[in-house]
């Protein structure tokens, strides 16, 4: 299957996106967005408990290799906004943020990631692989077959990796972006450098994927391994156990523990990329510069956000910018519903 170039199936999209991207956008107060100065930084209080639990039915629809499950709200010629999860996670991060979003006038579309929930792949020769850029092709596709000529995306961990590389190879696809967590595509080689103790220590569970041992114990433990992370990376965040269970659906993906594994040895250079991506790799290695306009969210306790206050990847962004630290911890669309949706709005005014 051909990687997306530059002008990758550009005639092939109707002309109300584009028109759709021309109208006025609006605060989430319902009031006219004026563009922030560059590198502001405003700190949002958290949200309250989220009350919204479920989405509308799941649609499948074959994209490059897989068939992506997703869901979609808000007007079909709307601008489109594509929000991307991580990991141990799934759509339901959005389920606040979706209805928000759509009842601002957006076309809103929320894939399952590779190996999670409803999307499987299309052949069982396919390799599940897991390398940074696999991701992007994914939503490339997603985004072909959906007619979505340019959208704003969206994300956290996974999601904020995989919208930093399209944002930063394939720009004509990105009308702007929000990352949570800032600068998050990976050089292999670099990676290989040892961090801190304490930053180590909170990765506890990538060297334990690189063992056999960890193969095994997520494939018998996924849902107890998960919950393990989601109270570290968000210390503030009491959710329930029906809001847990409805994410940990999603880790039933036959391909899920191959995907896991997968993404996790790459990137510390235990397990080798597929050819098809090599390109691709070799350019991301070069840490380029994202131009597209952006929106940076950390989480105030999220135990992977650098000090600084987004100065740690402040250069990386060279485009209209600003950055937000919101007092939640890793998963902030739902932990923080309205500061995430209104930063995507913010965004989509620069």
């Amino acid at each position: 299957m051909e990687i997306p170039g530059p002008a990758h199936s550009r005639r092939r999209f109707l002309g109300a996106a584009a028109a759709a991207a021309m109208a006025p956008q609006f605060d989430m107060s319902g009031g006219a967005q004026a563009q922030p100065a560059s590198g502001e930084s405003v700190a949002h209080p958290a949200d309250g408990p989220a009350t919204r639990t479920s989405f509308g039915p799941v649609k499948q629809i074959n994209a490059g290799q897989l068939n992506v499950g997703y869901v979609e709200a808000g007007p079909a010629n709307g601008q489109a906004v594509v929000l991307m999860h991580g990991w141990p996670y799934d759509i339901h991060s959005y389920v606040e943020v979706t209805p928000l979003l759509a009842a601002k006038g957006y076309r809103v579309i929320v894939p399952y990631l590779r190996g999670h929930g409803t999307t499987r792949f299309l052949s069982g020769a396919t390799p599940r692989n897991a390398q940074q850029s696999a991701f992007a092709v994914d939503i490339i596709a997603l985004m072909d077959a959906l007619r979505i000529e340019k959208a704003i995306l969206a994300g956290y961990d996974w999601g904020s990796r995989t919208g930093d590389i399209i944002a930063a190879l394939w720009p004509e696809r990105c009308k702007a972006l929000v990352s949570v967590t800032g600068y998050l595509i990976v050089n292999v080689e670099a990676n290989k450098m040892p961090s801190p103790p304490k930053s180590e220590w909170a990765w506890w569970y990538q060297y334990y994927f690189a063992t056999e041992r960890g193969v095994l114990g997520l494939r018998e433990f996924r849902r107890d391994l998960a919950k393990l992370v989601w109270k570290f990376n968000s210390p503030t965040w009491n959710f329930d156990e029906a809001t847990f269970q409805r994410t940990a659906a999603a880790f039933s993906n036959p391909d899920y523990v191959d995907i896991v594994i997968d993404n996790y040895r790459w990137r510390l250079g235990l397990a080798k990329g597929e050819p098809r991506y090599a390109g691709l790799e070799r350019r991301l290695a070069a840490a380029p510069v994202i131009k597209v306009p952006t929106i940076t969210i950390d989480g105030a306790h999220d135990p992977f956000t650098p000090p600084g206050n987004g100065s740690a990847y402040r250069k990386k962004f060279a485009g209209a910018y600003a950055h937000r630290t919101l007092n939640v911890g890793h998963n902030v669309p739902q932990e923080a519903p309205q500061g995430f949706a209104a930063a995507v709005v913010e965004v989509d005014g620069f």
